[in-house]
């Protein structure tokens, strides 16, 4: 029996084994159904999605290759209307080419005809001079001789002067000769002069500033003018205010310190301090830039620091209405172009002249000559002993030791007395020339008279129905020898008369 229920068991043990073998196989073959099913599925859809990727990426693409299309097609319209304009101009170009062309031909025939007509005319010319010979029983020679001797006898005085007048010129030939070097240096190196005055006006925005510039009991415009040194004037012109101050650095100081507060708006004592302790900054920086300026313009770039300040105060400092520094600038230059023709130190001579006037820098503030000044600041900053000879006999207080000192004094009475740089020589010079066209007009048949060339020239236009070509010449005798009688004036003046005759006909 325990045989038989081993045997069993066994079977069963098989059984159950390979039952279980045939159930766990049965399971795996599901789970991999089931994973492979998911798998396909996953691929489809992915495939999907690469099919849409696809699809989209296609669209795009047709987009895309339309807007290519389109865009080639309206570059090839915008080729096509160059095109077009192009074959235009061209055409046009050829008609422009095609009317130069019988212009050109125009132009021939007519210089032909021209020569022609020329060549006719002096036949005629020569025919009738043939004529007025046989019938005046005289040659052109004879003729000319004949006109000859009565101006002889007419103008014989005139004459005798001329040919004094070209003697004496053999006598001036040094002196010409020194005229031309400093013409030729005035040319190079003259510069504009601006007449300075004592007081600058100031453009207000409103009328209502004036109140606030014043002050409660006038404390603001007190306080200004104890601050800058100036005069401000408040007269009745409407929006504008007055500075005034013989101290051309105080009325830039207070013109810009009342163009702040005005900006600013608020006008108060600690304000206008503030106010003007910046226009002060200002104006040291733009003494510093002008004498930099000055420094870099005349080449001489070895100087001091506190000279090149020097320099730039001269900006704002003045002489009979001429600017120092322009003055200076000026000098310093045509001292250097004299002192090159004259075979002198050229670096001597443009400091020199560049510091000459250095003195007025502190003449204001410091009591003294401007000339013993200068000296004082030149020896204090060892300048060399030759520039200080240079420039200190300018004014005629020490004696001329060397060639560049005197070139300073040239350069110094140039750059002076030129017309137009210095307020009294100006009027005069204006006056003069008034005077002689004044004097050209009063004659009989004169239209109108015009001083040229800085008065050495008088050109008087005369009507030409009541003055003929005798009568011109006349006038100019006549006009040369009033200027000598009743004006004063240096060297020579030329007298020009002009008359024009003008013959105006109209072809309908």
């Amino acid at each position: 029996m325990a045989i038989f229920y081993i045997m069993f068991s066994g079977i069963g043990l098989g059984l159950g084994i390979l039952l279980g073998y045939i159930i766990r196989q049965k399971l795996a073959q599901t789970q991999a159904n089931s994973i492979e099913t998911k798998l396909k599925e996953r691929i489809e859809k992915v495939k999907e999605e690469a099919r849409n990727i696809i699809l989209e990426a296609k669209d795009k693409a047709d987009k895309v290759l339309e807007e290519a299309k389109a865009e080639e097609r309206n570059r090839k319209t915008q080729l096509d209307k160059l095109e077009s304009r192009l074959l235009e101009r061209e055409e046009l170009l050829d008609k422009r080419q095609l009317e130069l062309d019988e212009k050109e031909k125009e132009s021939k025939r007519i210089y032909e005809k021209i020569q022609q007509v020329k060549a006719e005319l002096e036949k005629l010319q020569a025919s009738e001079l043939e004529t007025l010979e046989k019938i005046a029983k005289m040659s052109i020679t004879d003729a000319k001789e004949e006109l000859f001797k009565r101006v002889e006898n007419n103008y014989r005085e005139e004459l005798i002067a001329a040919i004094k007048k070209l003697e004496g010129e053999r006598k001036e030939e040094i002196e010409k000769k020194a005229k031309e070097i400093m013409v030729d240096a005035i040319e190079r190196y003259a510069h504009a002069n601006v007449g300075e005055v004592t007081t600058t006006s100031v453009d207000l925005p409103s009328e209502d500033i004036k109140g606030k510039i014043i002050g409660r009991e006038g404390r603001n415009i007190r306080h200004f003018e104890k601050l800058t040194g100036v005069e401000v004037i408040l007269d009745d012109t409407p929006n504008n205010v007055i500075l005034s101050s013989f101290n051309p650095v105080r009325r830039e100081v207070a013109r810009l310190a009342l163009e702040k507060l005005m900006k600013d708006g608020r006008i108060q004592p600690a304000k206008i301090e503030e106010k003007v302790a910046e226009a002060q900054a200002e104006v040291r920086e733009i003494i510093k830039k002008q004498g930099e300026e000055a420094a870099y313009e005349t080449g001489v770039l070895d100087l001091p620091p506190e000279l090149v300040h020097l320099l730039g105060r001269l900006y704002f400092r003045t002489s009979y209405g001429q600017n120092a520094l322009t003055h200076s600038i000026e000098v310093c230059l045509l001292a250097g172009a004299l002192a090159e023709e004259l075979g002198a130190d050229v670096e001597v001579a443009k400091k020199a002249g560049l510091l000459h006037d250095i003195g007025k820098a502190v003449d204001q503030e410091i009591e003294g000559t401007h000339l013993e000044l200068g000296r004082k600041i030149l020896i204090k900053y060892k300048m060399p002993e030759e520039i200080i000879k240079a420039m200190q006999s300018h004014h005629g207080n020490y004696p001329v030791e060397t060639i560049e000192a005197a070139i300073i004094n040239a350069s110094d009475a140039i750059s002076a007395s030129r017309p137009g740089a210095r307020k009294e020589n100006l009027e005069a010079y204006l006056k003069r020339l008034a005077s002689l066209e004044e004097l050209a007009t009063s004659f009989e048949g004169v239209e109108k008279a015009y001083a040229v060339s800085a008065g050495r020239e008088i050109r008087v236009f005369v009507f030409p129905d009541k003055i003929d070509d005798m009568a011109a010449i006349k006038l100019a005798h006549d006009l040369a020898e009033q200027i000598e009688e009743k004006l004063q004036y240096p060297g020579e003046i030329k007298v020009t008369v002009v008359r024009e005759t003008r013959a105006i006909e109209i072809a309908r």
